[in-house]
């Protein structure tokens, strides 16, 4: 059963860090590029970052640059999200995608086939 399962969400206050994590179960994330995207409540899927196969790519939207750092360890099969100075702007549903190295770099969620089933950020004093 091929399952991707995201967790670290929660409350933090604003300027605060989490460090979200995304566990493969059923087959290895060292096949697939991988991005974290988030939702908003009232806003479509935004792509955050990505970070390809062999971990050496590691973009970001512009609205986390500088803040945020994508990581990944083959070896443990996980991808992780190091989220710091983090504002009310940032909360949101956190998702992480695999998606096929054969498409390449990719900002669209369509560019990704499966998916984990979310964790929630929120940030409030």
């Amino acid at each position: 059963d091929v399952q991707l399962q995201a967790s670290g969400g929660g409350l933090v206050q604003p300027g605060g860090s989490l460090r979200l994590s995304c566990a493969a179960s059923g087959f290895s994330l060292s096949n697939y590029d991988m991005s974290w995207f988030r939702e908003a409540p009232g806003k479509g899927r935004e792509w955050v970052s990505f970070i390809n196969v062999y971990g050496g790519y590691t973009p970001y939207s512009d609205s986390v640059q500088g803040r945020f750092t994508i990581s990944r360890d083959n070896a443990e099969n996980t991808v992780s999200l190091q989220m710091d100075s983090l504002t009310s702007d940032d909360t949101a549903i956190y998702y992480c995608a695999a998606g096929p190295i054969a498409l390449g770099y990719s900002t669209s969620p369509f560019g990704y086939d499966d998916w984990g089933q979310g964790t929630q950020v929120t940030v409030s004093s």
